[in-house]
């Protein structure tokens, strides 16, 4: 197969391993509103750090404003072509190239995931952005530090911290 070969070149070459945010980025496949539509979690693809009507991975790593002081430190690094393809193509180039990646993946997408999970957690989300609050969630919340006194259930009860 031809595929084989181009995946023994990526990890000859690759100076680290992908970290779980620098993937969601290359990938598309995290909290990006058009990925988030797609996957019924948001009512629409638009952007919630800037007016564009669609954020992608790709509008992430170019061009919404909100990213512009991390995008120059990664523009510095890899040059102005920041299209996927580019991108990761100079990533391979260099250990300082594939920490500079890494870098702006894990600072905007921690960022993004961060500022999802506050619109999660409003009281006036649409019920299609309310996170869950199933058994899981609940032994979850048990088990967090106590911030602001006792936590209680879904169900009312005291958590008896």
């Amino acid at each position: 197969m031809a595929i084989r070969p181009v995946l023994k070149e990526w990890a000859r070459r690759a100076h680290g391993r992908l970290t779980y945010r620098a993937t969601q980025l290359l990938s598309g496949h995290g909290c990006f509103g058009a990925f988030l539509c797609q996957i019924g979690r948001e009512e629409s693809a638009s952007c919630h750090h800037c007016p564009c009507d669609e954020d992608t991975a790709q509008h992430t790593l170019e061009t919404c404003p909100a990213w512009a002081r991390e995008r120059s430190v990664l523009v510095a690094a890899v040059g102005q072509d920041l299209s996927l393809r580019a991108v990761v193509a100079r990533m391979l180039e260099s250990e300082e190239k594939w920490q500079a990646v890494l870098t702006f993946c894990e600072a905007v997408v921690s960022q993004k995931e961060a500022a999802e999970r506050e619109r999660e957690a409003s009281a006036d989300a649409p019920t299609i952005r309310r996170r869950l609050t199933g058994r899981r969630r609940r032994q979850f919340n048990l088990l967090m530090p106590l911030l602001d006194g006792p936590r209680t259930t879904d169900s009312g009860e005291s958590a008896g911290r």
